[in-house]
């Protein structure tokens, strides 16, 4: 291995670290601090956390691995997804600020549904805090996978010795660094650091696909298209091969973001309110550039292997061959260092708000009620420890697919989280009983679907994303039982 690369991962690790002992400093000498960052974020910082926890390993790997595999008609989650995202910040976002702090300064999810629904204020704060942290194992394995992944392509053999195998060492070095600063300088060094991780990925995605298309061995759009053509006419096709229900599982992506705490805790740390749309305007314009060049990196990087040759074992590992292949060291450590930022971001947000829950609605709740904050930022400390070790079991598997993890966690969250976040925002109406109902069927529709293999096959044809039935039957549930129950007044109306 060249030193270019371990010189730019080494200042990368050592960035990140830096950045969270300078938050430890700044925002942990309270509850609301470590677990929120004192509601003290600006609008770029906000955006660009929320964009680079959102998107993961599966954006440098999962996307643009389905893209190279099957053709542009993958690409369908994408545009699913930017959708979703905008109705999240447009519709979520201002609400779900204002709310929080209205209904008794809620720093957790769980505890904003407590406040907000008083009649089933710890059945919500139970149930949802076990959802939280079964489907965050969940996803926070899929991000040490593609940290394994990384490892096990791109340092082949170095780390093969007594008994660790280079996946192994991927999972515990980012393991590792993400621990050192989350857990000394928690949502704020996590908020900081997403922002640089977010400059990162973008400016690995535009570098990539451009270097890919116009480098030595590319040959441009025209000589991409038609050595595609050449291999297969359906790759550049939105449509050819792809089937309504295949269409739909994808375009549904976007209905998940409604309900991922990990992202949606980011509106509730906005410095104000009238902030709101500034951030959203620099979160989607991330987004897009970011999701255009994940695309194009599947599609054109298949172009690429197609004209020269490569063969291209996992599609999921393309961004790691061609970073390897077409770059000097320094910027293929840059590369690295781009693909670590996608997977710590949503690492390091996933174990704090874990941690939150595990604080604040299960040691808070029902250990140690007296807990002051200083008790608090440590057993939180503890516990981001604890769920970071539980998914790095779940990830020891080294044939897991980083997308498929992400797919079942995402759905998972969407459906339990999603139509409940909305109603109990916007339909006054919405009771402590249909939000109960509404949670244990979304996440219980979920698992049963899994467990069924019917996100595979579905009555002899196409598997249906989960996500479609967990979200339609927890909407369905929250509405009717809402609606049978007696309202209990727990809406409290805003005055501005």
């Amino acid at each position: 291995m060249a030193i270019g690369v371990w010189i730019s991962l080494f200042l990368y690790f050592a960035l990140m670290i830096a950045i969270g002992v300078y938050a430890m400093r700044r925002a942990t000498s309270s509850s609301e601090d470590y677990m929120l960052g004192g509601r003290a974020l600006s609008p770029k910082v906000a955006a660009l956390s929320a964009g680079a926890s959102d998107m993961s390993g599966w954006l440098l790997l999962g996307l643009p691995g389905a893209l190279f595999a099957s053709g542009l008609g993958s690409a369908w989650i994408g545009i699913g997804l930017l959708v979703g995202a905008f109705f999240n910040w447009t519709l979520v976002a201002p609400r779900l600020r204002e709310q929080t702090v209205h209904y008794g300064n809620a720093i957790t999810i769980p505890s904003f549904l407590a406040n907000r629904f008083p009649t089933q204020a710890l059945s919500l704060r139970t149930v949802s805090a076990i959802v939280i942290v079964i489907f965050f194992a969940v996803y926070t394995a899929s991000g040490l996978v593609a940290g394994g992944k990384l490892f096990e392509s791109a340092f082949s053999g170095i780390f093969n010795f007594g008994g660790m195998s280079d996946y192994g060492a991927g999972i515990v070095i980012t393991l590792g660094v993400v621990l050192a600063y989350t857990v000394v300088g928690g949502f704020l060094a996590v908020s900081m650091t997403d922002f640089v991780q977010g400059c990162i990925m973008m400016l690995a995605l535009v570098i990539m696909p451009a270097v890919v298309l116009f480098g030595e061995g590319g040959g441009g759009f025209a000589q991409a298209a038609q050595t595609l053509n050449e291999e297969d006419p359906n790759i550049l096709s939105w449509t050819e091969g792809l089937t309504f229900i295949g269409w739909l599982s994808a375009v549904t992506w976007g209905l998940g973001y409604f309900g991922q705490p990990h992202i949606i805790v980011r509106f509730m740390a906005i410095r104000t309110l009238k902030e709101v749309p500034i951030a959203r305007n620099i979160g989607m314009s991330w987004m897009l550039i970011s999701l255009i060049g994940a695309v194009s990196l599947g599609v054109f990087g298949r172009a690429y292997a197609l004209r020269n040759g490569m063969d291209v074992e996992d599609p999921e590992t393309i961004f790691i061959i061609l970073a390897d292949m077409l770059f000097h060291p320094l910027i293929t450590g840059f590369l690295y260092a781009a693909l670590l930022a996608a997977v710590m971001s949503t690492i390091s947000s996933q174990l704090l708000v874990s941690s939150s829950s595990l604080t604040e609605d299960f040691y808070r709740l029902f250990l140690r009620k007296e807990a002051d904050d200083k008790e608090c930022v440590r057993v939180g400390r503890i516990c981001v420890v604890i769920v970071g070790l539980v998914a790095a079991v779940i990830a020891s598997d080294p044939d897991s697919q980083v997308l498929a993890l992400v797919s079942n966690a995402w759905a998972g969250f969407g459906a339990a989280f999603g139509p409940l976040i909305i109603l109990s925002l916007m339909w006054s109406r919405t009771n402590g009983a249909g939000a109960i109902a509404g949670m244990v069927v979304g996440a219980a529709t979920v698992m049963f679907w899994i467990s069924m293999g019917w996100n595979a096959e579905f009555m002899g044809g196409p598997g249906v994303y989960e996500i479609i039935p967990g979200f339609i039957l927890s909407m369905i549930s929250i509405l009717v039982v809402s609606s049978v129950t007696a309202d209990a007044g727990e809406y409290q109306h805003i005055t501005r």
